[in-house]
């Protein structure tokens, strides 16, 4: 008997992607729009100017009670509970082993908090916290299918908000204020993952419809288009943002993904604090050293570098590519790797295999684009 495709689950936005001719794919068990038109030039429209992308396959958890703000500190790598009201912060999860779980962004309310987890993470990580409750009392609900969440990203953005809003463009990196429409909250972060500034926006899955034909209303030559997950991966790896299964996974730790500043190490040492999960392992790996080093790397042609390709130096193999991409913003194509630590240095010639033939590279700083400040 032939089994059945399992069903995919749609976004609020799922019409609007139909109806302007989306390709849609199967990503994380959502039907979600990798491209409009062309990748490159959505790609562009980002770096240039703005653009908008669907995320509400990302999963947004709430977290409240009274030992809420302990039971992050025990989930989470990062310490939180210096967090000021209405600010986000970057963190991770971690397993026993110190291999990071899932990369989050924590949210902090006056009456609450919550996380934004990656939608191939989000089921895995509801039965992680459960596991961990341990008798504190905290009530977790997840909120990803009664809301959604889209993404505006780009350079001229925030000028664009300005002609409706003093409060958002006033906004520092990393904050968030929550505007009321009748009955309904909209939360608004200064906040993304393209390198760019923009904002990420959640509100009630409801008003989605009518919020994006206001946010894609025609401005003439500043008017902000909708963008796929295709371009929204370029634009992370141009600016070197892990993806959780390619730059980090259970098996990687946040030190050799080079993200020691999500780490506290200390969390312990403060009074009543207690070590979060998986710091007994960081820390050991701390002290060992580690046993790859993420770099970057510079390919000439075109040929797109992908995620396993092997990575070789005066012969030797050094590591394999994570992600890889041909750059539309610097017109050539370049990769993240993992390789031997201090097996090369900036400037360092390689080659990379694809297929049956090696390219040439070389290794070069990151992140590959930073935006102009």
């Amino acid at each position: 008997m032939e089994q059945q495709a399992p069903t995919l689950m749609e976004t609020p936005f799922h019409g609007f992607h139909t109806e302007h001719d989306a390709k849609l794919i199967d990503f994380a068990g959502w039907e979600m729009p990798i491209r409009y038109g062309s990748i490159i030039d959505e790609h562009k429209q980002v770096r240039n100017l703005g653009g908008l992308f669907d995320v509400s396959h990302m999963g947004r958890i709430e977290f409240a009670g009274k030992d809420a703000q302990r039971y992050l500190e025990r989930l989470l790598t990062r310490r939180v509970g210096d967090m000021e009201d209405f600010t986000c912060r970057y963190s991770l999860i971690c397993n026993e082993d110190g291999g990071v779980k899932d990369d989050v962004l924590v949210y902090r309310f006056p009456d609450k908090w919550m996380l934004v987890v990656n939608a191939s993470n989000r089921e895995k990580l509801l039965d992680h916290f459960d596991d961990v409750k341990d008798g504190l009392t905290v009530k977790i609900k997840d909120k990803t299918e009664s809301t959604a969440m889209i993404a505006i990203q780009g350079p001229k953005v925030m000028d664009i908000i300005a002609k409706v809003s003093q409060e958002v463009p006033s906004l520092k990196r990393y904050s968030f204020c929550v505007k009321s429409l009748l009955t309904m909250k909209i939360v608004i972060s200064r906040t993304g993952y393209t390198g760019e500034d923009g904002v990420e926006v959640i509100l009630p899955a409801k008003m989605a419809g009518s919020a994006i034909k206001l946010l894609l209303k025609d401005q003439g030559d500043t008017t902000v288009k909708p963008s796929g997950l295709g371009a929204r991966d370029s634009l992370r790896i141009e600016a070197a943002m892990p993806l959780y299964g390619h730059e980090i996974d259970e098996d990687t730790d946040p030190f050799t993904a080079g993200l020691d500043f999500a780490v506290s190490l200390d969390k312990d040492k403060e009074e009543d604090g207690e070590p979060f999960i998986g710091q007994d392992a960081l820390r050991a790996i701390k002290k060992q050293g580690l046993q790859r080093q993420l770099v970057g790397v510079k390919l000439k042609g075109r040929r797109t570098p992908r995620q396993g390709n092997a990575i070789y130096k005066e012969g030797k193999q050094l590591g394999a590519v994570t992600s890889g991409c041909l750059s539309p913003t610097l017109g050539y194509p370049i990769a993240l790797a993992y390789v031997t630590p201090n097996a090369c240095t900036l400037g360092d010639k390689v080659l990379i295999a694809a297929g049956s033939s090696r390219v040439d590279g070389e290794i070069v700083g990151l992140p590959f684009y930073k935006r102009a400040t």
